[in-house]
């Protein structure tokens, strides 16, 4: 037994391979320095990821005023002369967010420096535009969709006296995506000489009228009607167009051309969304907004299908309750001998009250 046990552990040693396979050694040293190359090149990707900065002292106070805008609504006129350019840029933009943006608000924040102006989803009529055009001479990029209150009449001035407009965003919703079919013949150019062979021939003294400027427009929901004829009519202005790498047609995109974003959020990047989530204004918001779609969300049909069927079902319930309150009295009757003697004297004394 021991002669046997002593063969199969000489055996096992045999097999043993004590040298190491020099290829094997190599294929286990490159893995390890592949692992390491890899274990280095991420930590330096880590490394580089930048922490996000603390916001600035005047983003801070920019929020806590946000919160509390409509009580300085009143004393705008008289406090924001004192503020510079881009503190009042951000106090719109603030407004906006917080759907307190009218013509008062605006016609007072205005400053001639802007070179962007997006008064979206705001109540911002005819007038107040024409006020703050005559102060915002030099706009480059401009968003009007989804202002209701806006006409053919603001959107022609708009285009009049914005020469160096290169960015326009309207539409959006119904009744702003029928104002601006309606605005489509002022897009339209006249020429005083039609003899160039083609547009891009043609100088800024060829262009008697419309947004001489202008390069790119955004339209969202715009019609085919439309498009086709924007495109036949005025061939120097690119619609909707999307992102990539290459550009469009040679130029590049500007990030205003783009509408997945606001045209202000640049601005107030560094200020706490909850200063405008206290009215309820959120990026979900501007996007079902944005679709045009009057349909309630499917979270508040459920509430509301909730709230219904609980009133419908109340006096059910009451009625129910009721019935198990006597049902429970007359098991406590039947179980209990002092209830018994209780309800027998009860009825005793009845009976004799008649019988008087």
């Amino acid at each position: 037994m021991e002669k046997v046990k002593a063969r199969d552990l000489t055996a096992s040693f045999q097999q043993l391979d004590l040298h190491l396979n020099p290829n094997k050694a190599t294929q286990k040293s490159t893995k390890f320095s592949l692992l390491s190359h890899q274990n280095h090149a991420f930590w330096i990707a880590v490394l580089k990821i930048k922490k996000p900065k603390p916001p600035s002292l005047v983003s801070l106070c920019l929020g806590v005023v946000g919160r509390h805008f409509e009580d300085i609504i009143e004393d705008l006129p008289d406090i924001a002369p004192t503020f510079p350019p881009n503190i009042k840029m951000a106090l719109a933009a603030i407004a906006r967010r917080r759907k307190l943006l009218t013509d008062d608000v605006i016609i007072v924040l205005a400053e001639s420096s802007w070179d962007i102006l997006d008064i979206s989803g705001s109540d911002i009529s005819d007038f107040g535009l024409s006020q703050v055009l005559q102060i915002c001479k030099s706009l480059r990029a401009v968003d009007i969709s989804r202002c209701s209150k806006l006409t053919s009449t603001g959107i022609s001035e708009l285009l009049q006296h914005c020469q160096c407009l290169e960015i326009l965003r309207w539409g959006g919703c119904p009744a702003t995506d029928q104002t601006a079919r309606r605005c489509l013949s002022i897009l339209k150019p006249t020429l005083h000489d039609v003899a160039g062979e083609s547009w891009e021939e043609l100088e800024a003294t060829d262009i008697a009228a419309a947004a001489q400027s202008l390069r790119w427009l955004v339209w969202p929901k715009v019609d085919k009607d439309s498009l086709e004829s924007l495109s036949v009519e005025c061939p120097r202005i690119i619609i909707n167009p999307k992102p990539s790498a290459f550009g469009y047609r040679g130029f590049e995109i500007p990030r205003e051309a783009f509408p997945s974003a606001a045209l202000d959020d640049p601005v107030v990047e560094d200020i706490d969304p909850k200063t405008w989530a206290i009215s309820g204004f959120t990026a979900g918001s501007i996007i079902a907004s944005t679709s045009g779609s009057d349909e309630l969300p499917m979270a508040e049909k459920f509430r509301l299908a909730f709230v219904e069927r609980d009133n419908r079902l109340a006096p059910k319930r009451a009625k129910n309750a009721r019935q198990h309150q006597r049902r429970a009295v007359r098991e406590w009757v039947m179980m209990s001998s002092r209830a018994k003697a209780m309800a027998l004297a009860s009825q005793a004394t009845k009976s004799l009250h008649h019988r008087n």
